[in-house]
């Protein structure tokens, strides 16, 4: 790896979403199949949205959502195979958790299923109370007959 071709952005449009679903179906069996779309919409309601690009190549990414104050959640952190065990794992949630957006906030959650030590290592804790979840009905299904409307 040639680190000095190595770059990290935060600039949201100039991810690629093509590059970004094929690193996701490669690196991340919690994200497979997401949509084009529906990663359009992710990044565009999230700050900040950190890319780690070789040159061309998108080779890294991890997005953030918070309220700026009390509460963020790290979310879709995900390095290329071929560029782990550099540490880039790393400087991308240290770039996520310095932003403006992030570093003054009271807590920074995140969800892993098999990273818990390489988390803890940055000083995350598990907490097992904060671990209840709601699946959404009107996403996993289309609506009825009758519409929602919000003014």
């Amino acid at each position: 790896m040639n680190s000095s071709q190595i770059q990290f952005s935060d600039r949201k449009s100039e991810i690629d979403l093509y590059q970004l679903q094929q690193l996701l179906n490669i690196a991340a069996f919690w994200a497979k199949g997401r949509s084009v779309e529906d990663l359009d919409i992710a990044i565009a309601n999230s700050e900040p949205v950190i890319a780690v690009w070789n040159g061309q190549q998108l080779i890294g990414f991890a997005r953030a959502t918070s309220d700026g104050i009390y509460r963020a959640t790290i979310w879709d952190v995900v390095i290329h195979p071929d560029y782990r065990g550099n540490g880039l794992g790393n400087k991308l949630v240290e770039t996520v958790l310095s932003h403006p957006r992030i570093r003054s906030v009271e807590r920074v959650y995140l969800m892993t299923t098999h990273q818990q030590q390489f988390y803890e290592r940055m000083g995350f804790q598990k907490n097992p109370t904060t671990t209840m979840v709601l699946y959404n009905q009107f996403r996993l299904a289309s609506l009825s007959a009758a519409e929602i409307h919000f003014q």
